[in-house]
């Protein structure tokens, strides 16, 4: 006995888009991109204010030595 002829379903040309998956996709990369900047610059303050609090007390302890300094020879006659 014949059987009907099968049909063949092509494939959808292109799949559906879903423009809230663009939007949500778009937020997504932008907010990375943003976050990255915002490591990098916290970054780079955290290195200035290393490097300036470093020197402050470099400079204080440089004024501590030489002002002990200066007494000792006062008080010892040096």
């Amino acid at each position: 006995m014949a059987q009907p002829a099968r049909r063949v379903v092509s494939p959808p040309e292109d799949p559906p888009v879903d423009p809230e998956a663009i939007d949500r996709a778009y937020h997504y990369h932008r907010a990375r991109r943003n976050a990255r900047i915002r490591r990098k610059r916290e970054k780079a303050h955290a290195r200035l204010r290393f490097i300036l609090t470093f020197a402050v007390l470099a400079a204080l302890a440089l004024v501590l030595v030489l002002t002990i300094w200066h007494e000792v020879q006062k008080v010892f006659g040096l």
